[in-house]
């Protein structure tokens, strides 16, 4: 059965094909809330609630991208959390924490192809301080750079998950990369020398 008639099938109330669209996206909608939360039960609770809710609300879906409406279900959800809690994330990402670097999908502009265990640990590095300068983003910058650069939906998918214009989708991205990249300069003792911007292009 492919997607398409899952989701047929769960909108009429069956749990059998709803149970298998979850099984497809559990790690995709986790692996989102986890970047939000930084927190490995609170991220578990969110993606929880995120399939709950979707299901709830299976009959408004009306087409497109299933995995995009999923998505804004659990960015929704998590930037609601977030707000409610008033505060930041409570703790970083265990980006040295083995079984976490082997369930975190590294973002495309993370990943380094290097096969050699020093490459894999100046890896994580990065990855460590580039999810605490994610995490100093605001709430509307954070959301579109996880949805784009994290989870690599296309500029319309994030539209409608994020339910903003695409031009807004552009500029909000621009901004928050503009901000990464200014923080990854002013963090630049943390970063591994091989990631290290030269002096050049922090001029």
């Amino acid at each position: 059965m492919d997607e398409l008639a899952l989701i047929a099938a769960a909108q009429h109330g069956d749990l059998d094909a709803f149970n298998r669209l979850v099984l497809a996206y559990q790690e995709q909608v986790y692996n989102l809330a986890l970047r939000f939360l930084s927190d490995e039960d609170a991220a578990e609770d969110a993606a929880q609630t995120a399939f709950i809710n979707a299901f709830q609300n299976l009959r408004s879906f009306r087409g497109g991208s299933f995995r995009a409406w999923l998505l804004r279900i659990a960015s929704n959800y998590c930037l609601d959390e977030l707000r409610r809690m008033k505060r930041k994330p409570a703790q970083p990402l265990e980006a040295t924490d083995p079984e976490t670097d082997e369930e975190i999908e590294d973002p495309i502009w993370m990943k380094d192809g290097g096969p050699l265990p020093e490459d894999q640990v100046a890896q994580k590095e990065l990855e460590f301080v580039i999810q605490r300068c994610i995490e100093n983003l605001p709430l509307d910058f954070r959301a579109v750079v996880l949805l784009v650069d994290v989870n690599g939906l296309d500029y319309q998918a994030t539209s409608q998950a994020a339910r903003i214009p695409v031009g807004t989708v552009r500029s909000r991205l621009a901004r928050a990369r503009q901000r990464l990249q200014d923080c990854l300069r002013s963090a630049w003792e943390l970063l591994p020398e091989k990631y290290r911007l030269s002096d050049e292009g922090s001029a």
